[in-house]
């Protein structure tokens, strides 16, 4: 299908490059660092108050003036019974145990998305991105009156062909190889689930043929060639997160870095156990742990909240076995550079191949 005029130009960037959207990973730093090399530089809001948007805005906009990106979470509040949430905490005492810590559910399960929308609208960034969910055609265009462009996520041809549907100006094909969490929306079973873990190479062709609007890469992307590959696939960019972790600018805390340094991509698997949603990361031993009952877990965001706890201490603790290591299968091939560095070199292995 005809393609609307080049993503690039529309965001106002040079490279093919986007730093992938990582809530409580990156900061400022590395997405200013990246727009200024060229790329799109993308700051991850899901787990960010509207204040704390605010301020991760003002400080990106201090320290250049180009285009970036600020991405949501698209959620409800959850009203969970108590009794799931008793049941909950009683697989998760042993954890909380091991940090001394009250074995007691938190104040709120996650932020306030009509509160966060409302910060997005009034920062205007150059792109809004969205995962977890779908926005409406109303919600679309109040971005677009704003002067954003609209950026979904999208793990399936059909949740692809949803986002095109409500306006969006582009859709991330965000394969199952990727670290973090699964974009998927559309599913409701655990079916559902696994048929929506579609590996990069197969669903960025599958969605460039289907839609009318841009396509994104995302998933296992680490180099040049990774790039110049989903380009020859038909998108229009590539997004790369694990790439950009081992970064001196990103948030990993000492434990966390160490662990990326030394797995490879077999290393990594999906996981239910620090999040309640489907994620990548390196295997460790909460994963291990939690794993026989991955099943019987809430879903997100109730057991990211009362898993929340566990990761704050393990990481103050130096504890990497009970932190969520969040990696795709391209993490044999990180890099340790400044982010500006790594854009160049991603630059220049990209126009090589």
């Amino acid at each position: 299908m005809t393609a609307t005029p080049h993503l690039l130009q529309r965001i106002g960037i040079t490279l093919p490059i986007i730093q992938a959207p990582m809530t409580g990973s990156d900061t400022p730093r590395l997405a200013a660092a990246v727009s200024r090399a060229g790329g799109l530089g993308s700051l991850g809001c899901g787990a960010r108050s509207p204040a704390a948007m605010r301020e991760a805005a003002a400080e990106v906009r201090g320290m250049t003036d180009r285009p970036f990106a600020m991405n949501l979470f698209v959620l409800e509040n959850p009203a969970p019974e108590p009794a799931e949430v008793q049941a909950a905490l009683q697989r998760l005492a042993p954890l909380y145990a091991r940090f001394d810590l009250p074995l007691t559910p938190p104040a709120r399960w996650c932020q306030d998305f009509d509160a966060q929308w409302q910060a997005l609208l009034e920062l205007r960034p150059a792109v809004a991105s969205f995962t977890f969910g779908l926005l409406s055609a109303a919600q679309v265009e109040q971005l677009h009156r704003a002067g954003c462009l609209v950026v979904g996520t999208a793990t399936t041809v059909a949740e692809a062909l949803a986002w095109q549907n409500v306006g969006a100006d582009a859709v991330v094909a965000s394969g199952v190889e990727g670290g973090g969490h699964r974009g998927t929306f559309l599913a409701h079973t655990a079916d559902d689930w696994t048929a929506s873990q579609i590996g990069t190479m197969a669903l960025v062709p599958a969605c460039v043929d289907a839609l009318s609007i841009p396509v994104i890469a995302a998933g296992g992307i680490m180099d040049g060639r990774g790039i110049a590959a989903a380009l020859a696939l038909g998108a229009q960019a590539a997004q790369l997160g694990t790439a950009f972790l081992a970064c001196p600018e990103s948030a990993l805390v000492p434990a966390w870095r160490e662990a990326l340094a030394q797995a490879q991509g077999s290393d990594t698997r999906l996981t239910r156990a620090f999040s309640g949603r489907w994620a990548r990361g390196i295997v460790n031993a909460a994963m291990r742990e939690l794993g026989p009952e991955e099943d019987a877990l809430p879903a997100y965001p109730i057991q990211n909240a009362l898993m929340g706890p566990v990761r704050k201490a393990a990481a103050a603790a130096g504890d990497g076995g009970r932190m969520a290591l969040w990696a795709g299968q391209g993490v044999g091939a990180s890099r340790v550079l400044p982010a500006r560095e790594l854009v160049e070199v991603l630059e220049k292995e990209w126009r090589a191949a």
